[in-house]
């Protein structure tokens, strides 16, 4: 099944990142907007905890063998890498750029030295010196660090059930706590880490596999989306207010467990939701493309432009970029990333049955 409400909140989610990246550009009220939107950056973990809650449902009982276990991989290289790289691509020939006419406020040079990092999914295992080139695909790195792991996930979940699983996560939180206060994360804890963030998002896609089998169960048979909804905007609420990620944290596991029971117990329930799809399934799209649209539309056409003109106020153009982005994600989606993924994965002869069990990855 399709879960509709999980696609409209990582759409939601990547518009708040792209437009906490955009303000930045704002000729004022950069502190007041770039400090509300801070306060919701850990809807990024929400991110990590809907993909091991998608990955575990559909794939827990398909990765059984190593033969498996490749084609997973390759599935997921597919869905994820031909855009990582095509934006890769572009900020490698903006250092280029940079290094030719000799720019001395542009990082070309640790651009570069980032790039192999890039090319081999490292750059969120911190073996770079902060983010660099292509900035927000550190999350790329830091989700193939666990499809690298989900087999030790599966194993550990037929060996020890959710019990298993859930001692698990305690310990590799009990872990991640440890080094934080040892400092080992620049940022000053693991979970706001980013250079650093594979150990963050491994923590997350975990919370999210558990939780699939938590709704598998049904321990509680919730059929009603309220509740969901509720602890959603708990969630949120305690984001804006500034409580820790102790608090945040719980919250939306809850808004995800609850919501996704209510769900899969009436699916024709979203159904309302279904127009929105084909824009809300491109929040990976957006999520990355956005940094090419701030270069070209805040960078350049803002900057170096219209920002001493007045001829319009930065945050009506701000929603040109916006858009901007939107669209190509959309075009990527429909056009590019499915001709690039054939090349990685070439399709399968189709089946005579299809299982109607398809889940939004």
């Amino acid at each position: 099944m399709y879960f509709r409400i999980f696609d409209c909140w990582r759409f939601v989610a990547a518009i708040l990142i792209m437009a906490y990246h955009f303000v930045f550009w704002a000729p004022y009220g950069v502190e007041t907007g770039a400090g509300i939107l801070h306060r919701l950056l850990p809807l990024l973990d929400m991110f990590f905890m809907i993909s091991g809650f998608f990955i575990t449902t559909r794939y827990r009982e398909r990765v059984t063998d190593l033969r498996s276990y490749g084609a997973f991989m390759r599935g997921r290289a597919a869905r994820l890498l031909p855009l990582h790289y095509m934006t890769t691509g572009f900020f490698v020939l903006v250092a280029l750029a940079a290094w030719s006419v000799g720019a001395k406020n542009y990082p070309w040079l640790h651009d570069f030295q980032a790039l192999p990092y890039h090319l081999l999914l490292l750059h969120g295992l911190g073996l770079t010196d902060g983010l660099a080139l292509n900035y927000p695909s550190w999350s790329i790195s830091a989700e193939f660090f666990s499809y690298a792991l989900f087999p030790l996930i599966l194993l550990t979940l037929r060996l020890g059930g959710l019990r298993g699983l859930l001692v698990g996560i305690a310990i590799w939180i009990t872990l991640l706590e440890v080094a934080s206060a040892y400092g080992w994360f620049p940022s000053g804890h693991w979970m706001t880490a980013d250079a650093m963030g594979a150990y963050r998002a491994l923590a997350d896609f975990m919370i999210g596999a558990a939780a699939s089998i938590v709704v598998e169960r049904r321990f509680v048979d919730l059929r009603r989306h309220w509740p969901g909804l509720v602890l959603t905007a708990l969630a949120v609420g305690a984001m804006l207010v500034g409580f820790q990620y102790y608090v945040v944290m719980p919250l939306m596991i809850l808004s995800l467990v609850l919501t996704a029971l209510a769900e899969t117990a009436n699916p024709q329930s979203t159904a309302r939701l279904a127009p929105l799809m084909p824009v809300t399934r491109v929040a990976f799209g957006i999520y990355l493309i956005h940094p090419v649209m701030e270069v070209l539309f805040l960078e350049g056409l803002w900057y170096h432009w219209l920002k001493n003109t007045g001829v319009v106020p930065f945050y009506l153009f701000w929603l040109l970029p916006m858009m901007a982005t939107v669209a190509v994600a959309l075009l990527s989606a429909r056009y590019v990333e499915p001709l690039c993924a054939k090349w990685i994965q070439p399709r399968k002869p189709a089946r005579a049955s299809v299982h109607p069990g398809l889940i939004s990855v």
